[in-house]
């Protein structure tokens, strides 16, 4: 489809990506911002859901910066805040966890545990788990096998490791980074443990259709990923929109056969999120 003006006549309410649709961790994507305003002018409510390793506040703020006010749309939910209610309520695999965190990540994610009671520690072996929000600023995002002795750290230690943010990788401002996803990846298949929440578990999508009001079926998401964003609507029974702006930056004619080989069926694909 050329835009996604044909579609939004068909939804009572929206589930949208950010980084990779709305923006590019930098700047907002051309359209996007009138595609926002034109659902909200509709009366058609969106709600962001993000596998970003930090707090809905956080992102109403970098949204902010780049002219995505809140009245544009309904609420947040974020990768980052689900592991930070897990930690906060000890629910299912959480509650097994000790109090002593080594935070793999950069300060600006802290927010998914300062306020809460555990003790971060400096050493891996030291701790009861690694809380993986991504690469530092430090090392950067480019180079997983910088972060590699962290990882062996904590599987000599055998603790396991909270991810708080599924993603591999991302596009921002042009250029192909690391995510947290991509660490837990590895730790994962060097024999270590991950607890991990976000897209595209089944999960997290509650939360985001309580705040839409909206049935499943009268629901479209709409993201940049197969695997989590497209995968993951898939996974609960609701439509999706696969944009071509982000990871997945295809000539169009090839999109539908690589939907195909992840083994998924988006209602349409468009090069972007314009109208």
């Amino acid at each position: 489809m050329s835009g996604f003006g044909g579609l939004a006549g068909d939804y009572d309410g929206f589930i949208v990506d950010l980084w990779g649709v709305v923006h590019d961790g930098v700047s907002l994507y051309p359209g996007a911002l009138d595609c926002l305003e034109r659902l909200r002018a509709a009366g058609k409510p969106v709600v962001f859901l993000s596998n970003a390793p930090r707090r809905p506040s956080g992102i109403a703020a970098a949204l902010a910066g780049m002219g995505v006010g809140a009245g544009l749309y309904t609420g947040i939910m974020s990768s980052g805040e689900a592991v930070h209610l897990g930690l906060r309520d000890r629910t299912e695999a959480f509650s097994e966890l000790g109090r002593r965190l080594y935070h793999l990540g950069p300060v600006r994610d802290r927010d998914v545990f300062e306020t809460l009671d555990y003790e971060e520690v400096f050493d891996p072996a030291g701790a009861d788990f690694i809380l993986n929000t991504g690469p530092d600023d430090i090392l950067g995002p480019q180079d997983p096998e910088l972060y590699r002795p962290v990882l062996v750290a904590g599987l000599k230690a055998r603790v396991p490791m909270v991810c708080a943010n599924p993603d591999f990788e991302v596009i921002r401002d042009g250029r192909r980074i690391i995510c947290a996803g991509y660490l837990a990846e590895l730790y994962k298949a060097d024999g270590g443990v991950v607890i991990q929440r976000g897209k595209p578990d089944a999960a997290i999508y509650g939360p985001v259709l309580a705040m839409l009001g909206t049935s499943r079926e009268r629901t479209l998401a709409v993201g940049d990923s197969l695997r989590t964003d497209i995968v993951g609507a898939q996974n609960v029974g609701v439509d999706s929109c696969w944009v071509l702006s982000g990871i997945h930056a295809l000539h169009p004619e090839n999109a539908s056969a690589e939907a195909a080989a992840h083994g998924v069926s988006p209602r349409a694909i468009l090069s972007g999120f314009g109208w």
